[in-house]
């Protein structure tokens, strides 16, 4: 997978979308979390550039 340096988050009740982009804009992450994933998920990921 390529480095991210660019996360976003869609933030709803239950179910959160996660996209991740590298440094020329292109998609290398896209991911559906449950609410109880999140934090989880933010916390193993590799820190953005």
């Amino acid at each position: 997978m390529s480095e991210i340096t660019t996360v976003g988050l869609d933030l709803a009740k239950n179910v959160f979308q996660v996209h991740g982009a590298d440094a020329r804009g292109q998609v290398v992450l896209r991911k559906k979390l449950r609410r109880a994933q999140v934090l989880d998920f933010f916390a193993t990921l590799q820190p953005c550039a």
